[in-house]
């Protein structure tokens, strides 16, 4: 019938019929065939009001295309091909005969964004996983809940918190300088040493983000090996559930309760954080008995705990803050490692352009405030930007329609039965995914070099005349970020840190590819993809050869 199955309505009947089947002779016969009449004529009138619309034919009933949806080094093209052949929303067979919507077109995009939280919530599988690793926190919750909870964290990540916070970034950059110099010196021969770009870079991110989230120094910049160390790299580097596995539970999401090593490594970060949070507490208390600074409050978690102190209603449970404080502990850890690493790789991959940018970051001189990373390196500003385009860190969102909805089309598509429609009607249930990454590498929103490395597409002597991209929301018309009532509340904590570290070290160092310049990186299969070298079986490993850069 259509796209999906109307299980709610077939719930609903299953359950009558279990009622009137103990009743006697003839009465049971027509009850039976008037709700089975019943149910026919709903699924009918369901089928009739649901767009027949365009896909790829399943290559297998027991698998589709489930296998291939989860290889983000295939769907990034593949995304756009079909969205080529079958029109701007096409559905795509997924595993034991569901599918899932695709929504390219930008004007179905911004009614989906319009909606999220309340129309289109997280799926079954995602709202299971979100919860068992990282509570229910902002990233769980939907409709109100998620509301309440954005409300009391915006004062966390405004632009004014956010400015106190930049000279952590450059510290934790300096400190990773001080250590390159080190292994630099103990290499008098070649003048140079070969690092390994993604764990330094989570060095830098995990002491970053735990004295500006947690005021927590991890010491991990100092080769202090701290647990949340351990918890934080398992999350991306660890063996993760076989694609099997995962096929599995997103049709049976019961499956994720069962004791995996990433829910036992959820319940671990869980603790770690709790134990901070509660030091935390006992120092604020101490120091308002002894009338000192509340020194914890500059910290993201200091701001939710005082808001929790606050006890409005619309504040936040200590349970919540203690989910807040995991979900901006992992969320603010990997992804801002894994674009830093990426930057680095492309500049390695571009010397002229990593030259620019030393030169850029050079000429400026002093050390820059919040406002100068903001305003005045606009080459830097273009290089974080071309990296946040073409390595998205979240590749794709799903969500599960919660009622029947009519999704608006830019332009009319032809469907199933070979009509034209200038709109797509999908029933309750249904899923629909966002795919981030694909619309971020697009050619036809970003042009023909769309897939290629290219800051200067961001400076104003280079904007696309066709303005294509234009059409998409979100900020700075990327969809790394999303948009909407989900727009990540971090975006700003992400983009100083990521340009205050990349300003100090490219300003200290020259980076090359450890392998030569032909080396391929690909990302591994995970929640959030890790780089690897090709032909290495390790995760979130990339070695890169680094120089003193001399004047």
């Amino acid at each position: 019938m259509g796209l999906s199955q109307s299980k709610h309505c077939g719930g609903d009947i299953w359950l009558a019929l279990k009622d009137l089947w103990p009743l006697p002779g003839s009465t049971t016969r027509v009850s039976v065939l008037i709700l089975a009449s019943l149910y026919l004529l709903q699924v009918y009138r369901r089928s009739q009001r649901t767009t027949r619309i365009r896909g790829p034919q399943s290559p297998s009933w027991v698998f589709g295309f489930a296998r291939t949806v989860l290889d983000s080094n295939l769907t990034t093209n593949l995304y756009e091909r079909w969205a080529t052949e079958y029109g701007p929303v096409y559905k795509v067979p997924l595993a034991l005969g569901e599918s899932r919507v695709i929504l390219w077109d930008p004007k179905a995009i911004a009614h989906f964004f319009a909606r999220d939280t309340w129309l289109y919530n997280q799926t079954p599988f995602n709202k299971i996983a979100v919860r068992i690793t990282i509570g229910r926190g902002i990233l769980w919750a939907d409709g109100e809940s998620h509301k309440r909870q954005r409300k009391a964290l915006n004062p966390a990540f405004s632009a004014a918190a956010i400015r106190s916070l930049t000279s952590v970034f450059l510290d934790a950059a300096h400190k990773a300088t001080t250590a390159w110099d080190a292994e630099i010196g103990a290499n008098q021969g070649t003048h140079s040493a070969v690092i390994d770009a993604q764990q330094w870079m989570n060095h830098i991110s995990l002491d970053s983000v735990g004295i500006a989230v947690l005021s927590h120094d991890f010491g991990a910049l100092d080769g202090n090996d701290s647990d949340v160390a351990h918890v934080l790299n398992a999350f991306g580097s660890s063996p993760n559930a076989s694609h099997n596995l995962v096929i599995l539970a997103q049709n049976f999401p019961s499956i994720l309760k069962l004791p995996w090593p990433r829910t036992q490594f959820a319940k671990k970060l869980s603790l770690i954080v709790g134990k901070i949070c509660h030091e935390m507490l006992s120092r604020t208390r101490k120091e308002n008995e002894t009338g000192g600074a509340e020194q914890g409050d500059k910290s993201c978690l200091g701001l939710l705990l005082k808001a929790e102190r606050s006890g409005e209603s619309t504040g936040l449970t200590h349970q919540e803050v203690l989910d807040e404080a995991r979900v901006i502990l992992l969320a603010g850890f990997e992804t801002t490692s894994a674009s830093m690493t990426w930057a680095l790789i492309e500049l390695a991959r571009n010397p002229d352009m990593q030259t620019k940018l030393r030169e850029e970051c050079l000429d400026f001189g002093a050390t820059p405030s919040y406002d100068d990373l903001t305003n005045k390196l606009p080459y830097l500003d273009a290089v974080v930007h071309e990296v946040l385009r073409l390595h998205t860190s979240v590749k794709e969102i799903p969500r599960s329609a919660m009622e029947d909805d009519v999704i608006p089309l830019s332009e009319p598509m032809r469907t199933a039965d070979g009509t034209y429609t200038d709109s797509v009607c999908i029933p309750k249930g249904t899923e629909v995914v966002i795919p981030f990454a694909a619309l971020n590498c697009s050619v036809s929103m970003w042009g023909p070099d769309a897939k290629e490395f290219k800051p200067s597409r961001w400076l104003e002597e280079d904007k696309d005349p066709r303005g294509a991209r234009e059409a998409l929301h979100g900020y700075r018309h990327l969809m790394t970020f999303g948009d909407g009532a989900r727009m990540c509340l971090g975006r700003l904590f992400a983009l100083t840190e990521f340009k205050a570290v990349l300003f100090v070290l490219v300003r200290n160092f020259v980076f090359e590819m450890a392998d030569g310049p032909g080396v391929q990186i690909v990302e591994n299969f995970g929640t959030i993809p890790r780089m690897r070298v090709v032909g290495s079986a390790e995760a979130g490993s990339v070695p890169l050869r680094v120089r003193r850069y001399e004047v």
